[in-house]
């Protein structure tokens, strides 16, 4: 018979990635900061209750490392923000937007159907949804109207 050697230690996948190494180092920095400022503050309540001399000079450091505390957790927002923008976040555009690419993938610049009286709808060429005389908005060529000084 040969026994099983079982393992005090299985490791499982984990439930979300692991955070980048600069967020992570920025949030290790704001926990450590957010609890000292922890601990100054109840020092600060407990030299208040027992009216000490010491609360006067402990104010001061509560009150900058409070501050400070509130720094390094904008920190670790900022430090994360500025991470999915330079690395990159995997961003799939939604199916309108896809739906709209492949609308103006298929028609010609607008330069190459002229300004003056468009196609008809349904032809080649024609933005979906135009009336048959090409007018939107009252201007043909179904752009809106720009106004332009006169003289140029």
């Amino acid at each position: 018979m040969e026994l099983e050697r079982q393992s005090l230690w299985e490791e499982e996948p984990a439930a979300s990635a692991r955070l980048p190494d600069p967020v992570r180092a920025a949030a290790v920095r704001a926990v450590l900061v957010v609890a000292v400022a922890l601990i100054a503050a109840v020092i600060e309540l407990l030299l208040v209750a027992g009216h000490s001399w010491l609360t006067a000079p402990m104010m001061p450091f509560t009150v900058l490392i409070s501050v400070a505390a509130t720094w390094a957790v904008l920190d670790v927002w900022v430090t994360r923000q500025v991470w999915n923008q330079r690395n990159g976040v995997v961003s799939s555009p939604s199916s309108a937007a896809r739906a709209r690419r492949g609308e103006q993938r298929g028609a010609p610049p607008a330069a190459a159907r002229g300004r003056e009286g468009g196609q008809a709808e349904g032809q080649p060429g024609a933005p979906t949804g135009t009336p048959a005389g090409g007018q939107v908005c009252g201007q043909p060529g179904g752009g809106p109207h720009i106004p332009r000084p006169h003289g140029v």
